[in-house]
């Protein structure tokens, strides 16, 4: 999915990042403060460290910081899910490390990702399907390391299993960075990971058809 384009009449890119990067910074400390309707774009300018004039060169309206956000997100799952994966595609190492550099993106985008979910309604009709859109290539980026293990023979699950599991797989990101407040009392992030992908893998590297016989069977038992 293209990304939406968010005008600027600067033309030099490298500053044009810059100062968004700068903004969104801002920006996400004053929402998680005051929320999205209460922040002006006069105190996100402020926040950046530069003036409301600055600010509409690079930006046209506020929805547009929230745009910037998103994608900021989008863009460091996706560097960093690619990151050494090169020379271990479809293999288990790759999917470990491709869930460790996931979760280590939602604890250093927390703010971000707390922001995205809870200024998403604050998007137009025609907005929220973007952000929406963009949360599922996540997802996809997992299934992906997961259909190429199943291929390669490191797995043996069903299209279904491996939908569900790319699923679980980002939610437990998630939740490391909606719950980090209680879950540092028990794990630090490296344990955190090193468990959550413990449970993952010993679960789907079971006897996936035996487990579907079972629920059958109980299901049958039901009627």
């Amino acid at each position: 999915m293209k990304k939406r384009e968010v005008q600027a009449s600067v033309k030099d890119e490298r500053l044009v990042q810059k100062r968004r990067d700068q903004m969104i910074k801002g920006a996400v400390t004053l929402f998680k403060q005051k929320g999205f309707h209460r922040t002006t774009t006069r105190e996100i300018a402020k926040a950046a460290g530069f003036s409301i004039g600055t600010l509409y060169e690079y930006i046209r309206t506020k929805e547009d910081v929230l745009y910037l956000v998103c994608d900021s997100i989008y863009d460091h799952v996706s560097d960093r899910l690619q990151k050494d994966l090169a020379l271990k595609k479809g293999t288990l190492e790759s999917l470990k490390l491709g869930i460790a550099n996931f979760f280590q993106v939602m604890d250093e985008m927390q703010a971000e990702v707390l922001v995205m979910y809870q200024e998403v309604k604050s998007l137009s009709r025609d907005a929220l399907p973007y952000v929406l859109k963009k949360e599922m290539e996540m997802v996809a980026m997992f299934e992906n390391l997961l259909t190429r293990c199943v291929e390669n023979g490191e797995l043996t699950l069903t299209e279904k299993q491996v939908e569900l599991i790319a699923h679980n797989i980002f939610v437990q990101g998630q939740m490391w960075g909606f719950r980090r407040w209680a879950l540092r009392k028990l794990f630090t992030l490296e344990e955190y990971i090193d468990l959550q992908t413990e449970i993952l893998l010993s679960g789907i590297g079971g006897d996936v058809t035996s487990a579907e016989k079972r629920l059958e069977n109980e299901t049958n038992r039901t009627r």
